[in-house]
């Protein structure tokens, strides 16, 4: 990390403000360079901005940050110009020409990460703080921002310390003045810990629905109503409706906010038998769309000449609507709540219904610790290596290695040891200019 970054961290575009950031150790010789002197340290300062033949190109706020007490924990400035983009562009080949480099997404924060100023479940709460659209994201976001998965890993990682010298106790000197039960005396600490971690990563896939968004499917026969229900929870015409049976042919996804939550609502293809190649198409993404969905809402026309059939695969939690109660007399005896999707006062039940189940879903009274699929799967590593060290009741050097590579589950979580290639995927995804 010998070289300097810069980069717009700014969105693109007319704006009245615009920021570029720089980090590295030429960041002292580009504050100079473009604004005649160095500002003092966190001190907001106007400086005149100037490009490499002399010419004035904007009156600026500079910041300068010494390292590390910076972001990076490298030398960092920061200019605050106008936000035309031709102010941009000429701050941009200004630093340019003095030899400065564009930054990569994510090396602000990666520079953050391998100078020690965040780990790397903190640098993802950067990346799902900058990516929150919802209150719900924001606050899980800035959880883990602030270390709270970093600080539980910490107590896991202690307790799994304290249970490694138990058996190594027993292993390396047997035959001092150690207790015989050494190596059973890790035995409830490793039990409290494989709980802990199961509950963690049981937990986890809630910290992902709220990352990504909670999954509902209106799931149906053709004209059933699905895209009409999606078009009034959406308030916008998102799906074609038409008379004709079978209009929808693949899968529309509409982002909801219900109840503070991220909410993906997906209109489907009509689930019937059917010869035509592209409509089967449809059908085979509907249930495929339908089997991953968290929620699903079964549309059944429950008011029109012939007798519905009802839903043939219902799971625990399937909501059952019956449609187009405006229609007259429905047909008896059909399980499901009724409701007409051309009445305000039904669709407003109907989101509240869909409220209720996202919010009883993603709440809870406190937010998950892991957020991420990475976090689960090593949570869940690290536990099954601690239910193999308590097979091993007699090999306790087997079941010192389980302990130890459990440790090593746990610090992939903090990227204590993790391979390059998952650091460049992780902040490849950042936006840049972070």
């Amino acid at each position: 990390m010998s070289d300097t970054i810069f980069a717009p961290a700014t969105a693109a575009g007319r704006a009245a403000v615009a920021v570029v950031r720089l980090s590295g150790p030429r960041s002292e010789h580009a504050v100079r360079t473009l604004a005649g002197s160095l500002p003092k340290p966190r001190r907001a300062t106007v400086r005149p901005m100037w490009s490499a033949a002399g010419v004035e190109i904007d009156q600026a706020l500079v910041l300068w940050f010494p390292g590390p007490a910076s972001y990076t924990g490298e030398d960092c400035a920061e200019f605050h110009l106008h936000g035309g983009p031709a102010v941009v562009g000429a701050v941009v080949e200004a630093l340019l020409a003095i030899g400065l480099r564009l930054a990569e997404p994510g090396e602000f924060t990666r520079r953050a990460f391998e100078n020690g100023k965040l780990d790397l479940a903190q640098a993802e709460g950067v990346a799902d703080l900058i990516d929150a659209e919802t209150e719900a994201q924001r606050r899980q976001a800035m959880e883990q921002l602030g270390g709270r998965l970093s600080a539980i890993q910490a107590r896991w990682r202690e307790a799994l310390t304290q249970a490694l010298a138990m058996f190594e106790a027993a292993v390396d000197f047997p035959d001092e003045e150690v207790p015989a039960d050494v190596a059973q005396r890790a035995r409830p600490l490793i039990e409290a810990l494989v709980d802990d971690l199961d509950a963690a990563a049981a937990d986890a896939e809630r910290g992902t629905r709220v990352r990504e968004g909670f999954r509902i499917a209106l799931l149906g026969a053709p004209n059933a109503g699905k895209s009409t229900l999606l078009n009034a929870l959406a308030d916008r015409d998102a799906a074609i409706v038409t008379a004709t049976p079978g209009t929808t042919r693949d899968v529309i996804e509409v982002p909801l906010v219900l109840g503070g939550y991220k909410v993906i609502l997906a209109d489907t293809a009509g689930i019937r038998p059917t010869g035509d190649e592209i409509e089967a198409e449809g059908v085979r993404r509907a249930e495929a769309w339908g089997q991953a969905a968290d929620l699903r809402v079964w549309l059944v026309d429950g008011y029109g000449e012939e007798q519905p059939v009802m839903p043939a695969s219902l799971r625990l939690g399937d909501l059952i609507l019956l449609t187009k109660r405006d229609l007259g007399e429905g047909h008896p005896g059909l399980p499901g709540s009724p409701f007409t999707a051309r009445s305000p006062n039904d669709v407003a039940w109907v989101k509240g219904l869909l409220t209720e189940a996202v919010v009883e879903a993603l709440s809870g009274s406190e937010q998950p610790a892991a957020t991420r699929q990475r976090h689960r799967e090593l949570l869940t590593e690290a536990a099954e290596r601690l239910r193999s060290a308590l097979s091993h009741d007699d090999a306790l050097e087997l079941a010192a290695e389980d302990v130890r590579l459990a440790a090593r589950a746990l610090d992939r979580i903090a990227g204590r040891i993790d391979p390059e290639q998952v650091l460049g995927r992780i902040f490849s995804t950042f936006c840049i200019g972070k």
